[in-house]
């Protein structure tokens, strides 16, 4: 069962302890959206984990999930604007692409509100993650 603090991203974020939101990279949204679709993914793994299918599932999803916000890290602990930061932004955006296939994947093993819920936080990330690559690319032209 998904904690109360979870159900808002709003009341998420107010619960972040501050050596986390202080970090530079909290200023990107594709970042905090990504940590908070993480915390979710955790309890949705621990539903599927009730099912034998779920637990082939379970690996792969909270990889990737997992795999999002750490290249948005890496990359910004790169610098903006460097070769290595575009890099890291694609492969965030490669990961994102990955959980929401999982979480289709995982439908017949969580409700359709979650999923539903889960693939546009994911579209949202995405989005950002994009941007924020395609904006970088412009910066240095």
């Amino acid at each position: 069962m998904i904690p109360d603090v979870l159900r808002s991203y709003d009341t998420w974020e107010q619960v972040v302890p501050k050596y986390i939101s202080l970090e530079d990279v909290w200023k990107l949204d594709a970042y905090r959206k990504a940590l908070y679709v993480y915390e979710l993914s955790w309890f949705d793994c621990e539903r599927m984990m009730k099912d034998l299918r779920g637990r082939r599932i379970v690996s792969q999803l909270i990889s990737s999930i997992g795999s999002i916000s750490a290249n948005l890290e890496e990359g910004y602990g790169r610098g903006l604007g460097t070769r290595e930061y575009h890099q890291f932004l694609r492969y965030a955006i490669g990961s994102g692409k990955e959980a929401k296939g999982w979480y289709f994947r995982s439908r017949h093993l969580l409700t359709e509100a979650i999923i539903e819920h889960r693939l546009k936080l994911l579209s949202e990330i995405l989005a950002l993650t994009i941007f924020e690559l395609t904006k970088q690319r412009k910066r240095k032209k």
